[in-house]
């Protein structure tokens, strides 16, 4: 997995400058470490942090959020929430 924002030219504070859509799974980690992920759908969502130990369960994100999460996981297991996408 890589982290692209880790060097100074591309901080994580800055805008993102493309966007791919998530799909979530329970064992396969995001390609990429993401600097926010957009909820196009609302629900909940099953992640885990990129230095997270366990899984963490968002409910009632609502259509339109956009969290500043740097998520590794995205678990279809838990996850009712559609249209996402990862934010780099």
């Amino acid at each position: 997995m890589e982290d692209a924002f880790s060097a100074a030219a591309d901080q994580v504070s800055a805008p993102a400058r493309r966007a791919l859509a998530v799909t979530p799974h329970d064992s396969h980690p995001l390609a990429d470490i993401p600097k926010a992920l957009f909820i196009g759908t609302g629900g909940s969502i099953t992640m885990r942090g990129v230095d997270g130990a366990a899984d963490q369960q968002w409910v009632n994100v609502p259509s339109g959020a956009l969290l500043p999460f740097r998520a590794a996981y995205i678990r279809a297991t838990g996850t009712s929430a559609g249209n996402i996408l990862a934010l780099y």
